[in-house]
């Protein structure tokens, strides 16, 4: 039996098999506005252009090393409190923010299976907890009640130095960088010594504005050689600032001992600003080779760093599978061990497949498509995805664009007449799916239009 056991567990890792820990640990590391290519980590190994021309971020690309990243990971939408409330219910924001039923969304809130009473129900002794930018506007609901045991309470942006706050300036503790990351290290270390697993979510108000800095860091940036994407001192020292946050975390981790246990997620909540007040210089889009920025949803309003270590996670893997922050609640759910099945209005699929096969594979959502989705106090603006083709659409203007971004990240070519049967068809699934969960089209003070119908006429471009 012995030699039996010993000849099963050669084979698994021959076959490149990894069990999971029984109870793992989970972490959630969250920055606020921080573009696809706002870090020294040049995501896509096959294009310079996709990394940040100034910005230092080691320890980020030491969580890639040790980790995967995915080329094409997004947030669930172009703007913060959105995104927020999508990684806490693993539902796309075409179903609850800014629509229709806001009234009564507000109170249906409350009653949505979170991330951490998911938890709590898979295994009873876990720890969860919430640190930094709540941010959930609309429906003041506060950590506790959606089950966290530890929290900093209900905050916004103004809690941690937001728009407003003043800057750039320097800071002891810019954006309470480093006072969120020893809460959270604090949490980790009192968790391992009660023996219970913890589901922690760190989410920073860096790199959001005001931009906040310590001293020393930006006397080492302001003597750098400035990039065309990018030449801000003050932006680049808050930048590497939060990074070493982010370091000090997993250095805890490994301190600790609970790097073969414990799973981190890092993303952003949305992508990179256009532009940043009284940034000098910088010849070239701040988001190239995206087009866009935060409150887009062309790419550079969605597409977000996107990087996830843990067990059986090969280290400096690359994944072109496409992610979104969806994708946390259901992962975490399987990694967990959760025995009942998820509501049907969870919009994420489980990354396992993924992970566990060096970047390669599937991830089985209910449907074989992303929808970003925005309207009632932004303008209406839909994008879906499916496989390598995009289609967005204006609903102000009626305007379709369809690009294949395989060929074109930079959206730059619009096939939507070129390839008409295409933008037909995702057009219908756009339509259909927005009509399914009753979500707005049209910003609050224009005159709402009925929902088209299930086969609608493409508008002329």
């Amino acid at each position: 039996m012995k030699f039996l056991s010993l000849l099963i567990i050669g084979a698994s890792i021959a076959l490149g098999f990894h069990a999971s820990p029984s109870t793992p640990n989970f972490v959630v590391i969250l920055t606020d506005d921080q573009s696809w290519v706002g870090t020294s980590l040049q995501i896509d190994p096959a294009d310079e252009r996709t990394r940040s021309d100034y910005y230092r971020t080691p320890r980020i690309e030491q969580l890639a090393r040790e980790g995967m990243r995915f080329t094409r990971g997004y947030a669930p939408a172009p703007y913060c409190c959105p995104t927020r409330r999508s990684l806490l219910i693993g539902q796309t924001p075409a179903r609850h923010i800014y629509q229709k039923d806001q009234s009564s969304w507000t109170a249906n809130y409350r009653k949505q299976l979170s991330l951490p009473q998911m938890l709590k129900q898979a295994d009873s002794s876990y720890r969860t907890a919430h640190f930094g930018k709540w941010d959930m506007r609309f429906d003041d609901v506060t950590p506790a009640e959606m089950g966290y045991d530890v929290s900093d309470g209900y905050t916004d942006n103004g809690t941690g130095g937001g728009k407003g706050a003043g800057g750039p300036a320097a800071s002891d503790d810019p954006k309470l960088i480093f006072g969120l990351t020893r809460r959270t290290c604090d949490f980790m270390e009192s968790s391992q010594r009660s023996g219970n697993p913890f589901f922690v979510q760190l989410s920073h108000y860096a790199v959001h504005l005001d931009i906040f800095y310590r001293q020393e860091t930006f006397e080492t940036e302001r003597k750098r050689p400035k990039g065309q994407k990018h030449s801000m001192p003050e932006f680049a020292a808050m930048t590497h600032d939060v990074d070493e946050g982010i370091g000090v975390v997993l250095d805890k981790i490994e301190s600790l001992g609970l790097s073969e246990t414990t799973y981190v997620f890092f993303l952003s909540d949305n992508g990179g600003r256009n532009s940043i007040p009284k940034q000098e210089g910088g010849t070239l889009h701040r988001n190239l080779p995206l087009r866009g920025g935060k409150g887009s949803v062309y790419e550079g309003g969605i597409r977000v760093p996107f990087m996830v270590k843990g067990p059986g996670v090969k280290a400096n893997t690359v994944s072109e599978v496409p992610a979104t922050g969806l994708d946390i609640f259901p992962t975490i759910a399987e990694l967990a061990g959760y025995k009942s099945k998820l509501p049907s209005a969870v919009d994420g699929g489980s990354l396992t497949p993924v992970l566990n096969h060096e970047g390669k594979g599937e991830i089985a959502r209910a449907r074989p498509y992303l929808i970003f989705h925005q309207a009632v106090a932004r303008s209406g603006d839909t994008a879906i995805l499916m496989g390598d083709y995009k289609l967005v659409k204006t609903w102000a203007r009626g305007r379709l664009e369809l690009f294949n971004l395989s060929k074109d990240k930079g959206e730059e070519k619009d096939l939507s007449e070129s390839l008409p049967d295409k933008t037909k068809e995702l057009h219908r699934l756009m339509v259909g799916f927005l009509n399914e969960v009753g979500a707005e089209t049209r910003k609050t003070g224009s005159k709402t239009e009925a929902y088209e119908t299930a086969n609608p006429t493409i508008p002329s471009i």
